[in-house]
């Protein structure tokens, strides 16, 4: 991650005896830290690895399942009396809207837990809570809650679907920069559907003095969203996820 080497190099600077490495070091932390809080460099990669957004108008098909990923919950939060959302709940609420406008008959949620020790908590539940709460009808809901990663929604999504309706009839529901790789998992497995991307992280293009030239901490926070899809992407090839 960013921030991680930037500190690291900054300590090394700290620590190191070689005046030559100190300032080798601190100016290569400095430099990196310029570079990844540039609001308009991120913001360039990020629209460019983000999946543009569908308007809803130029959306001329019905389609029988809205497949909704997880992962924009919390999960430690308390008391367990209510649904905690964190960013990305836009998965939620455009679903919702597409439901609304009768675009998508039903809803698929999947996604179980994504922690190694305690798997008590199911996501794909929670959202269906609050979907529900929301006004959606509980039969209108399947869940799905046993996958722990992208790969493994795609494979019990195309499991729990197969019968139901055809790849043709669903459409992918998720974040705009995760999008590729969840794209990419559904296709691997054989369940090729049309995507509607949410939650977008990158802005419209500013040539502003402020954008421009002016250190922002969202530059950083999208390069390590960035990262983590790019590192996702290349270990899920490597594995034979895509």
């Amino acid at each position: 991650m960013p921030l991680v080497t930037i500190c690291a190099l900054f300590l090394l600077a700290f620590f190191i005896r070689s005046q030559r490495w100190k300032f080798r070091f601190f100016l290569a932390g400095l430099i990196l830290l310029l570079f990844c809080s540039n609001d308009f460099i991120a913001n360039e990669l990020m629209m460019t690895w983000e999946v543009p957004p569908t308007p809803l108008s130029e959306i001329k098909k019905h389609y029988k399942w809205g497949i909704i990923l997880s992962g924009v919950t919390k999960s430690d939060m308390e008391p367990k009396d209510r649904v905690y959302f964190q960013r990305g709940a836009d998965r939620v609420t455009h679903t919702l809207q597409l439901y609304k406008a009768g675009i998508i008959e039903k809803i698929l949620v999947s996604g179980g837990s994504g922690k190694l020790f305690d798997t008590t908590f199911r996501e794909a539940d929670e959202i269906a809570s609050a979907l529900v709460m929301m006004g959606v009808n509980p039969g209108d809901i399947l869940t799905e809650n046993k996958s722990r990663n992208t790969h493994e929604s795609a494979v019990e999504v195309k499991a729990l679907l197969m019968g139901k309706a055809k790849p043709e009839e669903c459409i992918l529901i998720t974040s705009a920069f995760h999008m590729r790789r969840s794209a990419a998992c559904f296709a691997k497995v054989g369940w090729t559907t049309d995507q509607f991307s949410t939650d977008f992280l990158s802005h419209h293009r500013k040539f502003s003095i402020d954008g421009l030239l002016i250190p922002h901490l969202e530059a950083l926070g999208n390069w390590q969203a960035l990262e983590k899809e790019w590192v996702g992407f290349f270990a899920y090839a490597v594995a034979g996820y895509i």
